[in-house]
């Protein structure tokens, strides 16, 4: 597969990091596979969650292949940008075709990057999971590398002015164990034994975090922070 936009793509991205100067705490790249089909399966907490993981795996030296909504790929900038950076366009209203589309990546050895909550959480808490990954996983053949990342949401997420001063904010992502999920496992038990893994590593990740979380609009309640309740 010709790589012409990625890596231009990557080289503007680092320098954006560079002018936010973002603290960086990348953990268990070694779980990122060199080579083969895998799937990411994403917390969401912020708009620049899909760069910065795809940024934490470039040590494996791999390209993310991340499953994004429509509106985006319907963007007159960005549209041509996930493209030619071979993303997958989810339309939510008929998801058949980016289910195959992702399969067919999975099979050819690709890493694919999915937000299993399905949009943002204001309550930067995990919801509950879509389906997607657990399926994909099972009919592909291919592990899920639960991933958690934290401190995003500080730069711009929903509901939040954006912030794009120089404040070293701290960044985690932290890539958990490969998991197996057998063809003919039960999909709600896996959904919910992948949700249970993607929690536990999330409070890890905000117990090392090196910034308080009291009384942060950024922080979820549970952590002293004062952000909305979790809806579900």
């Amino acid at each position: 597969m010709a790589e012409l936009v990625y890596p231009p793509v990557i080289s503007l991205v680092k320098s954006f990091w560079k002018y936010l100067d973002l603290q960086f705490d990348f953990k268990g790249e070694k779980n990122v596979p060199r080579k083969g089909g895998a799937i990411l399966a994403i917390n969401h907490v912020g708009y620049l969650d899909f760069a910065i993981v795809g940024t934490a795996a470039l040590p494996a030296k791999r390209y993310v292949r991340f499953m994004a909504k429509k509106e985006i790929f319907d963007h007159k900038i960005a549209g041509p940008l996930m493209r030619g950076m071979h993303h997958i366009n989810v339309d939510r209203s008929n998801g058949a075709p980016s289910f195959v589309a992702a399969l067919r990546a999975l099979k050819n050895g690709e890493i694919i990057g999915i937000f299993p909550e399905g949009t943002t959480s204001t309550s930067f808490e995990i919801k509950g999971l879509k389906s997607g990954a657990v399926r994909l996983a099972m009919g592909a053949g291919v592990p899920i590398i639960p991933t958690i990342i934290w401190g995003s949401q500080r730069v711009i997420t929903k509901g939040l002015k954006p912030n794009f001063k120089r404040q070293h904010i701290p960044v985690t992502v932290s890539f958990g164990e490969p998991i197996r999920y057998q063809r003919g496992d039960d999909v709600e038990v896996a959904e919910i034994h992948l949700r249970e893994v993607l929690l536990a590593m999330l409070r890890i990740v905000q117990e090392e975090y090196p910034d308080s979380h009291v009384g942060q609009r950024w922080a979820p309640a549970r952590l002293g922070g004062t952000a909305p309740s979790p809806l579900n």
